[in-house]
Order: structure tokens, then C-alpha cells, then sequence
């Protein structure tokens, strides 16, 4: 695994039930479509303020599962002091999001 924190992702699947596990990644899931689209949709709108808090909500959910990468692109594209315009910090996150859920689903045996 290289998209989750190994210490993280595997304390979820290993403690909680297997119905309970693929009920946060769907949750999971459905948070990333959701909050990607927040971010693209105020990056379009030059919405610096609603770009940044979709972000951090993002880093957030990511933080819940261990997507410790995703985690980190987030925190970038929340930091008001980054110079990475949105255009080049998007399509990683969209990388990071894919990657992410993959190994997921790897861990609950999907």
C-alpha cells in the first residue's frame, strides 16, 4: 500500500466489522465525488474561500481512512499561502482520490 497509511486503513479493516468497513468506504466514496465536485466548481468560479473549505473537508475524510497522500494534496490546496494554482493541484488529487479508494477496496476484499 502506498496511497494509505498502512497503520491507519488496516485498523479499520481489521477492527470493525467487514459490513461496517464497506459501509465507510462507500461513505467514503460518495465524500470524494461530492467534494471533488465542490472543488472544481469554485476553482471555475474563482470561489477561493469555498475551493479552500471543500478542501479541507477533504483533508479530513481523507485523515478518517489513512489516504495519507490524498490527505497531503488536500492540505496543499487549502494552504492560502501555496502558489499552485488549482488547475495543476486538481488532477492530483483526482489521482490520489482513485488511488485511495483502490487500496480500500483491496482491504475489504472487493
Amino acid at each position: 500500500m502506498t496511497a494509505l497509511d498502512p497503520e491507519v486503513a488496516s485498523q479499520l479493516a481489521e477492527d470493525l466489522p467487514p459490513e461496517v468497513f464497506r459501509h465507510i468506504i462507500a461513505t467514503f466514496e460518495h465524500d470524494l465525488g461530492r467534494l471533488t465536485l465542490e472543488l472544481q466548481q469554485a476553482a471555475a468560479a474563482g470561489d477561493i474561500t469555498q475551493y479552500m473549505r471543500a478542501a479541507h473537508s477533504l483533508a479530513g475524510a481523507a485523515a478518517a481512512v489513512g489516504a495519507r497522500r490524498l490527505e497531503a494534496e488536500a492540505r496543499i490546496a487549502m494552504d492560502p499561502g501555496q502558489p499552485e494554482a488549482p488547475s495543476s493541484v486538481l488532477p492530483r488529487l483526482s489521482a490520489e482520490s482513485a488511488a485511495a479508494l483502490q487500496e480500500l477496496h483491496i482491504l475489504a476484499g472487493a
